[in-house]
């Protein structure tokens, strides 16, 4: 689409624009709010991701990458890379939007366990992305409580002293306790067990595909948690990618508001038919 972010000639560019992007969000967001971004990465030179379309980058660049792009036409690579480099956009995105003020406070990784399978025989294959929490000032509003995860402790399978298999969630009831509590109790003391713990920063969501949309859509529990965290009820969520709604469609489920902007028209009418099923069982 015209106007459209991921086809600037530089790398530079494209995390200059989003960063103008983010920092509008920012001029909206509540002062105790939080930024939630996803971002993939991609190859100089692999004719794939942003930046990478044929004939973009500055002539005097010759460096050509081993593979050629789409329609099999040569990509050149971005100034200042290498071809078959990783290029590390979300962390220059990252590093440009705490050098303009945000607060960058966690980067959570996104395991793929269905990952795109890829031919590549020299690195492993690219099987996660990242989530970047942002807020605006030191203190902000999180619901830790909201997004807990189950606690697991050592081994699945336990067994105590009377041989006994015990709940997989526990540990070993006489394994020996470290710290100052050994000399004091001895063999007989044992942490305390709980059945929850803060989430961690490492998500396994696998992706699902969208039978009316043709590109990558969010899996729901990607976005869920960040909603649940980042927002109270009756809180309204931004999302200024909106593409199929995905955001806005979690946000219903947990009687947030939304609001969502998006630049392609078919995407809207796709977000707008997957919405409207929503909101009719909602009234």
């Amino acid at each position: 689409m015209d106007g459209q972010l991921g086809l600037e000639k530089t790398v530079a560019e494209y995390v200059s624009n989003l960063v103008e992007v983010f920092r509008e969000v920012k001029r909206v967001l509540k002062d105790d709010g939080t930024l939630w971004l996803n971002l993939g990465d991609s190859y100089a030179g692999s004719g794939k991701g942003a930046a990478n379309y044929p004939g973009i980058y500055p002539k005097q660049n010759s460096n050509k990458g081993s593979l050629g792009g789409e329609n099999g036409l040569p990509v050149l690579t971005p100034n200042g890379l290498k071809p078959k480099d990783l290029m590390g956009i979300p962390w220059r995105v990252a590093f440009a939007l705490q050098d303009d003020g945000w607060y960058l406070r966690s980067d959570i990784i996104w395991n793929k366990p269905n990952a795109m399978p890829e031919s590549v025989t020299d690195r492993p294959t690219k099987a996660h992305e990242y989530i970047f929490l942002f807020s605006k000032q030191p203190s902000y509003y999180y619901d830790h409580e909201a997004i807990k995860e189950p606690a697991i402790y050592g081994t699945q399978d336990i067994r105590g002293s009377d041989g006994v298999k015990g709940p997989k969630n526990r540990c070993k009831r006489d394994s020996k306790p470290s710290g100052s509590f050994s000399g004091k109790y001895g063999d007989l003391a044992f942490r305390a067990i709980k059945d929850m713990r803060n989430k961690r920063s490492v998500w396994t969501v696998s992706t699902k595909p969208y039978k009316e949309a043709h590109f990558a859509t969010y899996p729901t529990d990607l976005i869920e948690p960040c909603i649940l965290a980042g927002s109270r009820v009756d809180d309204t969520v931004l999302d200024p990618f909106f593409g199929s709604g995905t955001t806005g469609l979690v946000a219903l489920q947990n009687n947030r508001n939304f609001i969502g902007i998006e630049l392609n028209p078919e995407y809207i009418e796709i977000a707008k038919k997957r919405l409207s099923q929503v909101q009719m069982r909602l009234v």
